[in-house]
């Protein structure tokens, strides 16, 4: 408990928009969190970035709207190379997504629903990719609490007038 009570806070800490989210549940190495306009179930990466470093985080952003229901995003470590790929691995299924900048997005519905499906059952979670120079880099996530905090911000945001 103490555990994910201190990775709420730093997943809070650590988000540029910190002064508008209220921690919805934190469970194992997620924490699902109110932004007022979208919820979003997030984690960062096993790996703890250096002091003004990058942190490698993975979220599923909910909107009442529900414009935006599920969808992935990781904001990588490093800057991609040009033209790089950013792979997902959830278990042992892969997930090709969308690259722009330092960043990886879920390709749509069908996807993003699939990338939940399978967290649901898998012993991990990682994403790959290429920096800027070249370089091949991974980050690992713990899998434990995502489906409690998937659930729990897709819940609230339900809840939500849109």
């Amino acid at each position: 408990m103490a555990r994910s009570i201190l990775l709420a806070a730093a997943l809070l800490a650590a988000s540029a928009r910190a002064a508008s989210a209220d921690l919805i549940v934190a469970r194992g190495g997620w924490a699902a969190i109110d932004r007022g306009a979208s919820c979003e179930a997030v984690a960062r990466s096993v790996r703890i970035a250096a002091k003004g470093k990058v942190q490698t985080l993975a979220a599923f952003t909910f909107t009442p709207d529900h414009r935006r229901w599920g969808e992935f995003h990781v904001t990588l470590r490093r800057m991609l190379r040009p033209g790089a790929s950013v792979m997902l691995t959830v278990g042992d299924r892969p997930f090709l997504l969308v690259a722009r900048g330092n960043d990886g997005w879920s390709s749509g519905p069908a996807q993003e629903q699939a990338i939940i499906a399978a967290l649901r059952d898998a012993p991990t979670m990682r994403v790959e990719a290429r920096d800027s120079a070249g370089g091949r880099f991974v980050d690992s996530f713990l899998v434990s609490g995502a489906a409690t905090a998937i659930d729990a911000a897709a819940a609230r945001c339900a809840g939500k007038k849109g």
